[in-house]
């Protein structure tokens, strides 16, 4: 399989739709017309104050938006979490990918970008395109503090549906490695999306001590299984 760049062209393209089209034809997507009155409701939904986006997974290192302002963040009652299963992109209908979503509970650090007034619905009707494929995600605003807990805005944050048929949570631990070791699809395998997001995290000195040791797990597996077949 010929591995694509997930780029903001391929998006504004219809690249991702295609991909869809072509490598999980039975997997419901939005229509353009479902995905511009989910993005009108959120932002008829919108807190007072400037437009921020939460990044906590592939959002921090391919944001693939214009962000005027980046800065560590971090909202309250979500956790980071491999919750996702994906069919198109990190994975396919016959190996299953995993990618990341919040969940309910805990807390989570990350990213918040914000967008300037005068190109937030262009870049929002592209961050839709990406991230409100399958409307697996429920976007809501959420408030995001800094490193001193002191509250400076409210972020879309793209949180887990838990009644859609593409969540995951609850699986065993040995399932996630083996998918996140395994799965590849057209934009890459679920390893490197994994490998990239603690880079990301890293950079920024934000620690995650548990994708970190799930990184450590999904490399010897991935060494046991080249040593396997090599």
């Amino acid at each position: 399989m010929k591995i694509q760049e997930l780029t903001r062209e391929l998006i504004e393209s219809g690249g991702i739709d295609a991909i869809a089209a072509r490598d999980a034809p039975a997997l419901r997507v939005l229509t353009d017309e479902e995905r511009a009155a989910s993005l009108r409701a959120t932002l008829d939904a919108r807190p007072d104050g400037d437009a921020w986006l939460f990044a906590y997974g592939s959002l921090i290192w391919n944001p693939t938006v214009h962000a005027q302002e980046n800065r560590t963040a971090r909202i309250e009652g979500w956790h980071r979490a491999f919750c996702l299963t994906t069919l198109i992109g990190r994975g396919t209908t016959d190996n299953p990918g995993l990618t990341l979503g919040l969940d309910e509970g805990g807390a989570c650090h990350g990213v918040a970008l914000r967008i300037d007034e005068a190109i937030l619905e262009r870049e929002l009707s592209i961050l839709w395109r990406r991230e409100m494929l399958s409307g697996a995600y429920v976007p809501r605003w959420l408030d995001v503090f800094d490193a001193d807990g002191a509250r400076f805005g409210c972020a879309i944050s793209f949180t887990i549906d838990r009644s859609s048929c593409q969540y995951a949570g609850g699986l065993a631990r040995t399932e996630i490695i083996h998918r996140l070791a395994h799965a590849c699809g057209a934009i890459g395998s679920a390893a490197d999306y994994l490998f990239q997001t603690c880079a990301g995290l890293r950079s920024l000195g934000i620690p995650d001590p548990e994708l970190e040791a799930l990184a450590e797990e999904v490399a010897a597996a991935l060494g046991e299984r080249s040593a396997r077949e090599g």
